[in-house]
């Protein structure tokens, strides 16, 4: 079976932190699209034959000698290419054009005018009207390379978009991919639809059919062995590989303690009972709190859930007979941060049970169905699958569980009392049709107590904090302006129903690039 081919579009990554949100605006709008770091982009380029590309943001100065470049290889193919921001710069100065670094600095909100008509900024104004943008860049353009014109420009820079029509090469010097430039992916899609041509063929029912025969073409008759936590993306795995092979496929769902409550027994009974999975059940919360008596440092706990939960699965896979595969819910953000083009702290970010790998004596190959998608693509498939649409909105989970909101020692009874405090949050929240507008709302047991007076008794008790974001993409958020009646209502409850804690606070933090939890 010849698998189908849609449109492809490469990015070639030059280390913005928000690199991501090119292709979630890319897939948004149908177009399949992968990112590649530069220095590995030529690479990849034949046989991923791309119909466009896109170059990146990125730190570095483009005026500066042995700056970080564009494969030449790309200039050569005849598709279209957009540089962005530092994709932009790299661009005139490899095609002749003049950059220097550190002459003016343009950070924040601006207005480009629009210069010239262009299929670019189709849709956008006439000439000479403006539209609210994104900069953010410290180089400055002096001259472009030839046979390029100015089709926008901005108080701060003459080149703030720029074109070479008949080579359909453009430059902008903006952010289209990010939310504060409103019409940004109306700039995308003029590039991937007008100018390249692509037809936005690339959906999730598409993408379930395909999957689920490559994992068919994959396995074969081999038996999967698969890592359920209970998440959304190890049980739309799950689901996919089922579809694909049926009783093949076997899920070990390790129990750590750790989870929300009653989240164990839901899982063992969606896929049990509903979709009659072969489901092997370890309950091994004695353990994980075992292991984790005594031990206080964030990144120690991570490690030693990581290490109980592979020696737990280890034993458990051992005695399924004839396995061959070993199935992962990895996605592509954890794919492109394997291979970033700037490095980064990825791997102390990631290093519990998800990522930490099994050991070698298994002899599993890996069978990963979701690698090319991101995370709202993930809740989109479980959706096409049937999973049912509360299972697939939840909020996100970290991996080490519950161990990440509480700072210091772990003891089975603060579990209890955060367990128990988290759900009256998220009860609360339910109640008030808030769920879906908040990205991840959770309860953190604070490492302090309060003294307070209950009733005619003076207590002394746990402190809870409560937080809740919104967020577009997981990467940056802001924090939840919750009305107070309802933020209050959840505040009593747990007061009042939590044994344990006397006092809760609110946390009002909003979440820079790259945090992802609370600890």
């Amino acid at each position: 079976m010849t698998e189908p081919r849609h449109d492809r579009v490469l990015i070639v990554d030059f280390g913005s932190q928000v690199t991501q949100l090119i292709a979630r605006r890319l897939r948004e709008s149908g177009v399949y699209c992968e990112i590649h770091p530069y220095d590995k982009a030529g690479d990849v380029l034949e046989g991923f034959a791309p119909k466009a590309v896109i170059l990146s943001g990125g730190p570095a100065s483009a005026g500066l000698p042995d700056s970080p470049a564009a494969p030449a290889a790309l200039f050569e193919r005849d598709v279209p290419v957009l540089g962005i921001c530092y994709g932009e710069m790299t661009l005139c100065a490899q095609l002749g054009g003049v950059v220097e670094g550190g002459r003016e600095r343009e950070f924040g909100r601006a207005e480009i005018r629009i210069a010239e008509e262009s299929p670019l900024l189709a849709g956008l104004g006439d000439i000479g009207d403006s539209e609210p943008v994104w900069m953010s860049h410290g180089d400055k353009i002096t001259a472009i390379p030839p046979g390029f014109h100015v089709v926008a420009t901005s108080e701060g820079s003459p080149f703030a978009a720029i074109a070479d029509e008949a080579r359909r090469l453009y430059g902008v010097q903006f952010h289209p991919e990010v939310a504060h430039t409103p019409r940004g992916a109306l700039i995308l899609r003029n590039f991937t639809h007008r100018i390249a041509g692509l037809t936005g063929d690339w959906t999730m029912a598409s993408y379930r059919q395909e999957a689920v025969a490559r994992i068919r073409a994959q396995v074969g008759t081999g038996r999967v062995i698969c890592g359920l936590s209970g998440g959304v993306d190890s049980s739309v795995a799950a689901v996919l590989i089922h579809e694909a092979i049926g009783d093949q496929l076997t899920c070990v769902f390790v129990d750590t303690g750790l989870l929300r409550l009653n989240e164990a027994q839901q899982v063992v009974s969606l896929f049990r009972d509903h979709y009659n999975i072969p489901l092997i059940h370890v309950d091994a919360s004695d353990e994980f709190l075992g292991a984790l008596a005594g031990v206080s440092d964030p990144e120690a706990k991570r490690k030693t859930i990581g290490r109980v939960f592979i020696d737990l699965f280890d034993r458990e896979a051992g005695k399924i007979e004839g396995a061959t595969f070993l199935a992962q819910g990895t996605l592509y953000p954890d794919v492109i941060e394997s291979v970033s083009a700037t490095g980064g702290p990825s791997v102390v970010i990631k290093s519990h049970h998800n990522v930490g790998g099994l050991p070698e004596h298994m002899k599993l190959k890996l069978l990963e169905p979701l690698r090319e998608l991101f995370k709202d693509e993930v809740r989109a498939l479980g959706v096409e699958l049937g999973l049912p649409p509360a299972f697939v909105g939840r909020h996100p989970f970290p991996g080490p569980g519950l161990a990440i909101r509480i700072p210091g020692e772990i003891t089975r009874e603060k579990v209890a009392t955060l367990q128990q405090a988290d759900a009256l949050f998220l009860d609360e929240i339910r109640k008030a049709g808030l769920y879906d507008a908040i990205w991840q709302a959770f309860a953190v047991l604070l490492p302090v107590k309060s003294v307070g007076v209950m009733g005619d008794a003076r207590t002394y008790e746990n402190v809870l904090a409560l937080r809740a974001v919104t967020s577009t993409d997981g990467m940056t958020a802001d924090v939840f302006e919750f009305p107070w009646e309802v933020l209050t209502r959840a505040a009593t409850r747990i007061v009042n129903e939590v044994r344990g804690v006397n006092r809760v606070v609110y946390d009002v933090t909003s979440k820079p690039p790259g945090t992802i939890e609370w600890e």
